[in-house]
């Protein structure tokens, strides 16, 4: 196995050994925000949360749907720690998006002991939205690499 390979399944690792993401937001003019939510992943592609329209990041999110994520272990030992980084694009799903989406969200929350989440859950007469960052790119940080320790990774 080479490099990136190595690279791309310890992402996955991250990925799957975690229950909450921190998504980052800017607002229009640019101030950033970050809020850690609950999250379900498809693919390692596409990660699915949900929240109120009304709350920060689903405001900024209608403005500019560029978000970053960091998913990462907060209880590892001080220097053991590693994220995986990525670039997306954020929105709120409808229509046949939703449908698939909260089948997938419903699904990872029935593991993890939370309790099953229905269409009806998320749409206009409800408090909360689904919404989904399909991601553009992933990273990780490699000690050994270049001066800013990113390493692109193919999942």
């Amino acid at each position: 196995m080479n490099q990136q390979q190595d690279f791309g399944d310890i992402a996955k690792n991250i990925i799957d050994s975690n229950m909450y993401m921190v998504l980052g937001t800017a607002d229009e003019s640019g101030q950033p925000w970050a809020s850690p939510v609950y999250f379900a992943s498809a693919g390692y592609k596409e990660f699915y949360w949900v929240s109120s329209p009304e709350v920060r990041h689903s405001r900024n999110i209608v403005i500019r749907p560029q978000v970053i994520i960091v998913i990462f272990n907060s209880q590892a030992p001080i220097g053991t720690g590693r994220g995986v980084y990525m670039s997306a694009i954020a929105e709120e799903l409808t229509g046949a998006n939703l449908e698939r989406g909260i089948e997938t969200y419903s699904r990872t929350s029935l593991g993890h002991g939370g309790h099953e989440w229905k269409q009806e859950d998320v749409q206009a007469s409800a408090i909360y939205r689904l919404y989904r960052a399909t991601t553009l790119e992933h990273w990780i940080l490699d000690p050994a690499g270049h001066p800013d320790h990113r390493t692109p990774v193919t999942i």
